[in-house]
């Protein structure tokens, strides 16, 4: 006895067959690219005893350039509470290119209210001397509020939303003016590309930029620059930070700095 199937059944067929055949094509292709998919971005993490806060690398990169700007400035570290406060609130520690009329970078100040240029502002380092310009000019702004400090240096139609913020600012001061030794730890992924050389001499041209010397003159100082070489990790392909006998590297499987070869006090060395 012969069946005979309708030309419908043979095309639902057909269509079931090339569906299936498509599905396994995608999975197994899917399946070859898992290990690279399961890659994780690049991250960083603060630890102090008052707490610890994840960053991604940008927000880390901001909190080390706001915290060696007021080092070269020579400002208390209650500065720079009032300062990472600030940006949390008016850009999540980003550098952003746009915001509320003309306000860009970091704390968002704006060009036609005289902060300077666009194209400066957008320069951390210039951002952060600008607003560290006018929070000294704040009468006792190390004893007053937080929220009153910030709001008299930007001016903002919501100058309260800034004391939410003190005490993950508290703890990304404590790390990364270096007063707290070892708290910072980033990571970032090699194997999409290839391998860099380290570009050692570009970090510390950039560090000298915010900080002015670099010359370690105090273990707090040589934290502060081991810190800043951490954040900035990925950005110049370092692999490796070491300072006073502790070593980071940029490995996924070891978790924050590690005791390591005897190393003087009087260099942060990069590779």
């Amino acid at each position: 006895m012969h069946v005979r199937f309708s030309r419908g059944v043979i095309t639902i067929a057909i269509i079931v067959v090339v569906l299936a055949v498509g599905i396994s094509v995608g999975l197994y292709h899917l399946l070859k690219k898992a290990p690279e998919l399961a890659i994780p971005e690049a991250s960083c993490t603060v630890r102090t005893p008052g707490g610890e806060r994840d960053l991604d690398p940008e927000q880390a990169q901001i909190s080390a350039t706001i915290a060696a700007v007021a080092a070269r400035r020579k400002l208390p570290e209650r500065a720079v509470v009032i300062a990472y406060a600030t940006a949390i609130q008016e850009s999540k520690l980003l550098n952003l290119d746009h915001g509320d009329r003309d306000s860009v970078g970091v704390f968002q100040q704006r060009e036609s209210q005289g902060w300077g240029t666009k194209k400066q502002l957008m320069d951390p380092v210039y951002a952060t001397n600008k607003f560290f310009s006018a929070l000294v000019k704040v009468k006792n702004y190390r004893k007053i509020p937080l929220a009153e400090a910030a709001q008299a240096v930007q001016r903002s139609a919501g100058g309260y939303a800034y004391a939410p913020h003190e005490e993950d600012a508290k703890v990304l001061a404590a790390a990364f003016t270096g007063r707290v030794p070892q708290a910072v730890h980033c990571w970032y992924p090699t194997t999409k590309t290839p391998a860099s050389r380290p570009k050692t001499a570009e970090a510390r041209k950039q560090l000298a930029r915010a900080l002015g010397s670099t010359a370690i003159t105090t273990k707090k100082r040589g934290w502060l620059v081991a810190a800043w070489s951490v954040a900035h990790a990925e950005k110049y392909a370092l692999s490796r930070v070491r300072f006073s006998g502790a070593t980071w590297s940029n490995d996924i499987e070891v978790e924050g700095w590690q005791a390591g070869e005897a190393s003087g006090a009087t260099q942060v060395e990069l590779s």
